[in-house]
């Protein structure tokens, strides 16, 4: 059985991981939680430059690991969002190529719109206005590299509703027995 891989992709502050948990347990399915904020709980500060690929590496190791125990898994966030930070950080397009491929991989993504209310959460939270504008960079990317998305919008009943309804409408899994 091949594992069907559904990404959560969005600024900070959108609704992505209470989104992913919730259609997790909804469907019974994997799920992979961010790694960053576990990177960043544990080292007390945001990565440096240098520690980007290790982040997104491990982002998509813990995936791959989910999908080899599940049919369905959740992503909430996957190495494309990593890559754009790095760029936008950073200046640092390096890590772009890998995350791309990765990101074709999904059998879905949905992206979570900032139309929530933003909210400070530690020291991963830049702000409504750095928040708009890396929404504004990654629908570009995902828009530039012809990566579809379904938007997410709304509030947390809308958002899993309409998550559903973009479940629904993909093919059923197909099994190799």
């Amino acid at each position: 059985m091949t594992a069907r891989l559904v990404a959560l992709l969005g600024a900070e502050c959108t609704g992505k991981s209470t989104l992913a948990a919730a259609l997790a347990r909804h469907c019974n399915a994997g799920l992979v939680s961010e790694y960053l904020r576990e990177w960043c709980d544990a080292h007390g500060r945001t990565p440096l430059q240098h520690e980007q690929a290790h982040i997104a590496a491990e982002q998509a190791a813990r995936i791959d690991a989910a999908a080899r125990q599940h049919a369905l898994v959740f992503c909430d966030t996957t190495p494309l969002i990593t890559a754009l930070c790095s760029e936008h950080y950073f200046d640092d397009p390096s890590l772009m190529p890998a995350a791309l491929d990765f990101q074709r991989r999904c059998a879905l993504t949905l992206l979570c719109a900032p139309d929530l209310p933003w909210e400070a959460d530690g020291i991963q939270r830049d702000g409504p206005a750095v928040r708009a504008r890396f929404d504004a960079r990654l629908r570009a990317a995902l828009q530039g590299h012809r990566l579809g998305w379904v938007e997410i919008r709304g509030h947390q009943d809308m958002r899993l509703q309409a998550a559903l309804g973009a479940l629904a409408a993909l093919p059923a899994l197909q099994r190799s027995d």
